[in-house]
């Protein structure tokens, strides 16, 4: 992780920023670069009682001067402002991370996700929040049937909607609808939004047990097929994920969305690789590639490498995700 240079936006080092999802797997490493950076921090929380949630954080350095930590349940608007009142920053994370089938995805992905950034948005509108940077998804941006065949999927595509729908896909369903509601809102009210996009995000982890896509690799590395082809197109470490947010943050001048990913793929090389990195894994090969349109590039973010981001090579990411898994049992 490159080193920060300070940013341009008037949003310093030592002011109060709150950190939605705070607990989670990019949110634990976000909120610790903030308090390298000697920000103060508002973390959010699912359950105060939970040390699974608490205890990492509270563990990092600055935490006991410069972090509290709030309960907060995304759709209770009563909840979500004591964290966000006072603050100079919002980073709006928390959004269900649910990448298995769902029964009822209205209720367990659609409106947490939407309502939950909307009520995060109000609560930042109305608390006079200078700067509000969200995570959104790479799955916000494909499939998209109407890209140019010989570009490099950027920052102006968006997932269709009804294909992601057809596929059941209530993830990716969900990260679209709360990306398109935040532009709504933050045009609407004048709120200064600004939005990256991961890819697959790896690397180690600082919470006690794996998420989301941590799980997904271990998946892979157990030999399992995942239908991952109409929507991903490359991975990121989460260190530089944390690295973009602050980088976004503190530029005044980058707007609009980001996409943020160290190179763009398709899926059978990111299983070669796994599979050519851990040949002791029984990592499935993919025999026929059906991702014809995901153009290659060795720099996708453009727009974050300007500002100074610099991205950890796939093959140290996968290492150190592999390692951190080792170290805690979990593979």
């Amino acid at each position: 992780m490159a080193f920060l240079a300070g940013g341009d936006s008037g949003c310093a080092r030592g002011e109060l920023v709150c950190v939605t999802g705070g607990s989670g797997f990019v949110g634990s490493w976000l909120v610790r670069l903030l308090l390298e950076r000697g920000y103060t921090v508002h973390a959010t929380v699912q359950n105060l009682q939970d040390e699974g949630e608490t205890k990492h954080l509270q563990a990092l350095d600055g935490a006991v001067t410069r972090l509290r930590l709030f309960q907060m349940d995304l759709l209770d608007p009563a909840s979500v402002r004591p964290a966000i009142e006072g603050v100079h920053g919002v980073f709006h994370l928390a959004s269900p991370v649910i990448l298995q089938p769902t029964q009822d995805p209205e209720n367990e992905l659609l409106l947490p996700a939407v309502n939950g950034a909307l009520n995060v948005l109000r609560a930042a509108k109305n608390g006079g929040v200078k700067r509000v940077v969200m995570v959104s998804s790479q799955t916000a941006m494909c499939p998209n049937p109407d890209w140019p065949a010989d570009k490099v999927i950027d920052d102006d595509s968006w997932a269709d909607l009804e294909i992601l729908k057809k596929l059941e896909l209530w993830y990716n369903v969900s990260k679209t609808l709360a990306e398109k509601v935040a532009w709504d809102f933050a045009g609407e009210e004048g709120l200064q939004l600004v939005v990256l996009n991961p890819g697959l995000v790896l690397g180690p982890t600082l919470t006690p047990a794996p998420t989301g896509s941590l799980r997904l690799l271990m998946l892979l590395l157990e030999g399992q097929k995942l239908d991952m082809e109409p929507f991903f197109f490359g991975c990121v470490d989460v260190r530089d994920v944390a690295q973009s947010l602050v980088v976004l943050y503190e530029n005044q001048s980058a707007q609009g969305r980001h996409l943020c990913m160290e190179s763009a793929v398709r899926l059978v090389d990111f299983h070669h690789e796994l599979a050519n990195l851990y040949p002791e894994f029984p990592v499935h090969r993919i025999q026929e590639d059906k991702q014809g349109w995901v153009v290659r590039s060795k720099a996708p973010s453009k727009k974050l490498i300007d500002l100074g981001v610099r991205f950890t090579p796939f093959e140290k990411t996968v290492r150190d995700t592999v390692d951190c898994l080792r170290s805690k049992g979990e593979i």
